[in-house]
């Protein structure tokens, strides 16, 4: 005999339950609200015509009739597909120095390639045009080329991204397993074919993965061809060029969409290489541990000194141009270009509004994206909550700064949005900041939480110990290194970007990085290189205080990790 099926009873949620669905929700509303409809309201205006009316694929039709505009296109891709190979080839025998030789001082040059993080980008731009500008010292070296287009921009953007892409292939070749090596050698192999049958396949995943990272960063990059770029159009400094030279906002969007494009390419095919990485890894590998050799050793010491010199060199002379009077005919000292209220650029409030954004940005940013990689790691069940929160998190890295601060103008500046009062405040800065720099943020933070026993929670919910108490009790002080490196990550990045809010600040709301830009545009060089070292200084500082806190706070709250 059959029986009627009996109707499903859901389980009833309880307090917890509850608080997490409503974080959840919370989270991704604020990810949803800054950056899915700014978004969607730049592409809006690139359909629309100067009386905000539907015109359509005619502003696309227009751009792409237009010669000048069609030819930035392709010299973006030259540009950054020749600065990319030339660092990825700089950075890989950086990184293959400091992993795969016995040369001395390997935490000094790894500290010396971190230095461009430190800056701007419109900074090295500058410090080039110093040394190879029309009045550089080394102009010559050019043999008659002028800095001022691909040359200088495929210089500046090299010397840019060299920290990244030697950080990526850091880890890549950290990681390689040296039962292969040993199995080559006792094979009879070569050196030169155990480089190209086992380093090189070994590391090929992070090879492509800096490749795609470098060439997002360079094709979206505004501040060196800004500085150096001359005539030399890219599609960045067109954006630039339409909304603030021209106040064509719709054209504006249209090129804001195709910069989009190849930087969404990059990105997926850099998610889709990280998988594959991170599938090829074994429990079973054994470090590599290179053995001394005095040939290759010098060779690489030599090779490194000679990088870390030129890296240093970019910076010292930022700050040697900012302290003498009038380049290059009277070299005496001053501080004369530091007197920043006599400048173009939002004078000493531009640097402290810098500061205090920065400051909200670590605040507030840390706060909101550790609780988001918290929701998505450790919040069982509610599948679809924790993949649309996910899929939220990682579009940001997807989209330029240049894009999403254009993306802003048109969302916030809106008469229709009731956050229109938003718009020109401090709290837009802070908002975009957290947006664009989020993914690498929440990736970090996964990170840390991926390490974490997933008993922690068990036993907690088991003993009735609320979810918020576990949070704060158990998971913020084990995660206390991954928090701190969050917050110097957003505070750093928050004082050199200069894209993600070049479009976005108001007299009052200016910023130390967009000064840099203001002066330089005024013919101000000297005092936009003091103000960017302002910027390193600050950032430098901010380093030095995460690494002592770090080292402070770990001992009370690591202490659990030695036995």
């Amino acid at each position: 005999m059959q029986t009627a099926a009996s109707p499903r009873v859901r389980p009833r949620l309880g307090t917890d339950d509850w608080i997490l669905r409503g974080t959840m929700l919370a989270v991704a509303a604020l990810l949803f609200v800054g950056i899915l409809l700014p978004l969607y309201a730049l592409l809006s205006k690139s359909f629309q015509g100067p009386d905000g009316g539907f015109v359509g694929l005619a502003n696309y039709a227009n751009y792409f009739s237009n010669p000048a505009l069609v030819y930035s296109i392709q010299n973006s891709v030259t540009v950054t597909t020749v600065a990319t190979v030339i660092t990825l080839v700089l950075a890989f025998f950086y990184a293959y120095g400091l992993t795969r030789t016995c040369i001395p001082c390997k935490s000094l040059f790894k500290g010396i390639a971190l230095v461009p993080i430190l800056m701007p980008s419109l900074l090295p731009a500058i410090s080039l045009v110093y040394f190879f500008g029309n009045q550089g010292i080394a102009k010559e070296l050019l043999f008659g080329n002028s800095i001022y287009g691909p040359i200088g921009i495929v210089m500046g953007e090299a010397y840019y991204v060299f920290p990244h892409v030697m950080t990526i292939l850091l880890i890549a070749m950290s990681m390689s397993d040296a039962r292969l090596y040993e199995a080559a050698t006792s094979l009879g192999a070569s050196r030169t074919r155990i480089f190209f049958t086992v380093t090189l396949p070994g590391i090929r995943y992070g090879l492509v993965s800096a490749f795609f990272v470098a060439f997002t960063l360079i094709i979206t990059d505004f501040g060196v061809p800004k500085v150096i770029g001359g005539q030399y159009n890219v599609l960045a400094t067109d954006v630039y060029k339409q909304v603030v030279g021209r106040h064509d906002f719709e054209m504006g969007a249209v090129v804001s969409m195709v910069l989009l494009v190849p930087a969404v390419i990059a990105f997926f095919a850099d998610r889709i290489v990280q998988r594959r990485q991170t599938a090829a890894l074994t429990a079973r590998s054994v470090p590599y541990q290179p053995q001394p050799s005095r040939g290759r050793d010098l060779f690489y010491l030599i090779y490194c000194s000679l990088i870390g010199a030129m890296i240093l060199a970019v910076l010292a002379m930022a700050a040697y141009a900012s302290l003498v009077r009038l380049w290059p005919y009277n070299l005496s000292f001053t501080t004369y270009h530091y007197q920043f209220d006599l400048r173009d650029g939002g004078g000493w409030a531009a640097y402290r509004n810098s500061i205090e954004m920065a400051s909200w940005t670590a605040l507030i940013g840390t706060v909101i994206i550790f609780v988001g990689a918290y929701l998505v790691e450790k919040a069982k069940g509610f599948r679809e909550g924790r993949a649309v929160l996910q899929f939220l998190a990682m579009v940001p890295m997807a989209v330029p700064g240049l894009v999403l601060g254009l993306a802003y103008v048109f969302f916030f500046n809106s008469p229709a949005n009731p956050l229109n009062f938003l718009y020109h405040t401090m709290t837009i800065l802070v908002i975009c900041t957290v947006t664009h720099f989020y993914t690498v943020a929440h990736l970090t933070g996964v990170t840390a939480l991926k390490q974490m026993d997933p008993e922690f929670e068990a036993v907690s919910a088991s003993l009735k110990v609320p979810v918020y108490k576990t949070f704060w009790r158990v998971t913020v002080p084990v995660c206390v290194p991954a928090i701190l490196d969050v917050s110097m990550y957003l505070f750093v990045n928050a004082m050199t970007t200069v894209s993600a809010v070049v479009f976005l600040y108001s007299p009052d709301t200016a910023l130390a990085s967009v000064a840099v830009l203001n002066m330089d545009d005024a013919g101000e060089i000297a005092s936009a290189a003091a103000m960017g070292m302002m910027i390193v200084v600050t950032s430098a500082g901010v380093r030095l205080l995460h690494a002592i806190l770090t080292r402070g706070i770990a001992r009370r709250t690591q202490a659990w990790r030695k036995r």
